[in-house]
């Protein structure tokens, strides 16, 4: 589901003219679970390689209400969804009673992102979501048929609030010329987050909504960045795959591709010595069905591009203001479900 980047402090000319420059709208692709399907936004200090020895830490709290039902790309009345029975080890289908029809899902993220270059060449990043907040409304089917149930027993205590998964990825520069920057990462989720929090009725809560999923997953990255016009004008392009695993409830969250592509223009200094740029960027994040017990869940995983643009403060030497809005301009639910109406992000980046 997503644009400002700096760093600051670089120990040679080509270093500060090509990683500073070209990180300056930098994204870095963060996944949070929201609703059935993870949303993803954009932030935009950690994908660029820190000199040796520097730590830049990025705080970000970010919000994702999903509200807008779809069924593949188009607009739908309602949305029923499966439920999982954890206790029998069984997918209770759309329409039958134990599964039921999403209302809302308004999703907040805080997150604290830490940098430290190790080489030239090599840096490491950790990412803590040490905050996810879920506000989560259904109603439960009740009766009725399949193709008609009847619906009863609203509820928005299900929700959930804990520490997410903690992600660590290794990047290094592949190769650095005076205009150009590529980046190579690899990394690991580690299942830190709770992704066993009960509902109301003492049964395990809905996988999709759980601050954690429970899983060991690989991640690898790759980043292209380029000045247009030295200083002013940078493009980048970049892809992230999450390889997913089976945590121990046999519940799998789809493997997870993300592709961005935009540009940054860098205006002229503020008063005070300040700087500011905007940036604009398309991002796609596709993914397939989750698994349970080997099979399918349906409405789960999709298809998503949002356009993102951004603006990012340079307050000091050292620290950065950013926000970035995400817009859906195509969204395509696996049959039907909650999709984003917006993304908002709001940051502060410092480098030590």
């Amino acid at each position: 589901m997503f644009i400002g980047s700096f760093h600051v402090g670089m120990k040679t000319l080509i270093y500060t003219l090509v990683v500073g420059c070209l990180t300056i709208m930098t994204p870095v692709l963060v996944q949070a679970s929201c609703g059935s399907a993870n949303c993803f936004l954009v932030t935009g200090t950690q994908e660029g390689i820190a000199s040796p020895g520097q730590i830049v830490m990025d705080l970000s709290y970010r919000f994702i209400p999903m509200d807008d039902i779809h069924q593949g790309s188009k607009s739908a009345s309602q949305a029923v969804v499966p439920g999982i029975d954890f206790a029998t080890g069984t997918i209770v289908q759309p329409g039958d009673v134990g599964s039921h029809r999403e209302v809302r899902t308004n999703n907040e993220l805080a997150q604290l992102d830490v940098s430290y270059g190790v080489t030239p060449r090599l840096a490491f990043t950790l990412a803590v979501p040490f905050f996810n907040q879920r506000t989560h409304e259904h109603e439960h089917v009740t009766g009725g048929t399949p193709a008609n149930p009847t619906f009863g027993n609203f509820q928005r205590q299900d929700g959930t609030l804990g520490f997410g998964d903690i992600r660590l990825i290794g990047k290094y520069a592949l190769w650095i010329s005076t205009r150009s920057l590529v980046v190579g990462g690899m990394g690991v989720k580690i299942p830190t987050g709770e992704y066993k929090l009960l509902n109301h009725d003492g049964a395990i809560n809905e996988a999709t909504i759980q601050p954690g999923t429970g899983s060991w997953d690989g991640l690898v990255s790759a980043y292209y960045a380029y000045q247009v016009l030295p200083h002013k004008l940078d493009t980048f392009l970049s892809g992230s795959y999450q390889v997913t695993s089976e945590n121990d409830l046999k519940y799998k969250m789809g493997d997870t591709l993300i592709l961005s592509g935009g540009l940054s223009y860098l205006f002229g200094e503020l008063a005070g010595g300040r700087s500011m740029t905007t940036s604009l960027q398309v991002n796609a994040r596709m993914a397939p069905r989750d698994e349970f017990n080997g099979k399918e869940v349906p409405s789960t995983g999709g298809k998503w591009v949002y356009m993102t643009p951004g603006v990012k403060v340079q307050a000091t030497s050292n620290t950065a203001l950013y926000t970035h809005v995400q817009v859906p301009i195509y969204q395509y639910a696996n049959e039907v479900n909650l999709v984003p109406r917006y993304g908002m992000i709001f940051g502060v980046s410092h480098a030590f």
